[in-house]
């Protein structure tokens, strides 16, 4: 297992973390035999959210008693000052310990969401009023927008920041992880599946292993998945693997979807999940969960096509900050059912 120094904060942390949000789908006994075996492997850094349904229950249930084991992440969703703090207060209750080591102000992926939560009644103040009673010991911020994190942690709030990296979403190589290295802060990469999509695994974990990230936080329900995880990390990425990953990521991140979510589809097409793994299901085909997804998608996909106040001008195109072609994509993917 590789460790580094996590940024400012003093703290070895491993380069694969747990990823804890999908644990509520599995038996509480199997989650918690999947997080006590990757501590005894070696991996310290969890990662969880209070949005997560009861994620964080679940951490405290199973591996509380071995706090001086894990670097513990989690996140607040509230942007104001008075829920984020009892937010905070729960979450400590939840998960069964006196401090947090990192909390971070959640999905922030529009100005608007930045604003109210660096706001003076804002969720960041919560946050330094936890830190000062040593509630958490850091501070860090989540999202889907590189380009706007790059530019939001130029004013040093922040010690911390959690982003999509993988084979069909490079795009914080562009500006974010370079401003992150320049200010020595946290790096910590999101879904190196995308959800589900990508296949083969050990290729798509193999990715972000290559790049200039402290932990690659994969979503794991059982001690199997992270002894697959474990296995793809076991040898470094030479050169001639990483020039050939970061080729394949080009081409897979053809798609430009930051996953931002300003689109909406009023056929409740899932406009992002589309676009990602539309590059993916071309190239290597889909995992079961992104079969699965578009099992359960095909009416929604289907109906794109048909519904005449798109047919003109797209709604879900003029809210992409990026001007990227979604109905296209979304009508090429019918294509998948025939």
């Amino acid at each position: 297992m590789r460790y580094t120094l996590f940024g400012q904060t003093g703290h070895r942390v491993s380069a694969l973390g747990f990823g804890a949000m999908n644990l509520p789908d599995v038996p509480l006994t199997q989650a918690g035999d999947a997080l006590n075996y990757a501590l005894d492997q070696g991996i310290n850094y969890v990662d969880t959210a209070a949005a997560y349904r009861n994620s964080e229950e679940i951490i405290g249930e199973t591996i509380s008693h071995r706090r001086s084991d894990y670097f513990l992440a989690t996140k607040t969703k509230y942007r104001d000052y008075e829920t984020a703090k009892q937010d905070i207060d729960n979450s400590l209750k939840r998960l069964k310990t006196d401090v947090i080591d990192l909390l971070q102000i959640h999905y922030v992926n529009m100005v608007s969401d930045y604003q109210a939560a660096m706001a003076e009644q804002g969720a960041y103040k919560a946050a330094l009023e936890a830190k000062a009673a040593g509630k958490i010991r850091f501070i860090g911020i989540t999202g889907h927008r590189p380009d706007l994190l790059a530019k939001w942690i130029g004013k040093g709030s922040f010690d911390q920041v959690l982003f999509h990296l993988n084979l069909a979403q490079p795009f914080a190589l562009q500006e974010l992880i370079p401003k992150l290295t320049e200010m020595g802060m946290g790096k910590v990469a999101m879904k190196p599946l995308s959800g589900g999509f990508i296949q083969p695994v050990e290729k798509a974990i193999r990715y972000p292993y290559s790049q200039d990230v402290h932990v690659i936080i994969s979503g794991m329900v059982s001690v199997e998945q992270v002894k697959e995880n474990l296995a793809a990390m076991e040898l470094e990425v030479a050169d001639a693997e990483r020039q050939e990953l970061e080729q394949l990521a080009l081409d897979l991140g053809a798609h430009n979807c930051r996953r931002c979510n300003y689109c909406s589809c009023p056929v409740d097409v899932k406009i992002p999940d589309v676009m990602i793994s539309s590059r993916i299901r071309d190239v290597f085909g889909l995992l079961p969960k992104g079969n699965q997804f578009y099992e359960k998608q095909q009416h929604s996909i289907l109906s794109c096509a048909d519904y005449e106040p798109c047919k003109e001008t797209p709604l879900c195109e003029q809210k992409c900050p990026y001007h990227l072609p979604m109905r296209k994509t979304v009508m090429e993917a019918a294509s998948y059912y025939r």
